[in-house]
């Protein structure tokens, strides 16, 4: 159980970089806040950090690096 918590903040913390990162990415150089489509940009970004977390399945570097180390 100790392991399935720390897996899932690893891999909570990872996908919610994700989001914010697809988020920036997605907002174009609009000429006013306003021409920012925010319904695409909401759900693009939801749905790259539901793949972060599918990914993460397969396994985090950040707990590998730490098992490493005890």
């Amino acid at each position: 159980m100790k392991d399935f918590k720390l897996w899932m903040k690893k891999a909570g913390i990872r996908a919610v970089k994700t989001v914010a990162q697809t988020a920036v990415a997605l907002i174009p150089a609009s000429a006013t806040i306003k021409a920012v489509d925010w319904k695409v940009v909401a759900s693009t970004a939801l749905l790259a950090g539901i793949v972060s977390l599918l990914t993460s399945v397969k396994g985090l570097p950040e707990l590998e690096s730490e098992e490493d180390n005890e």
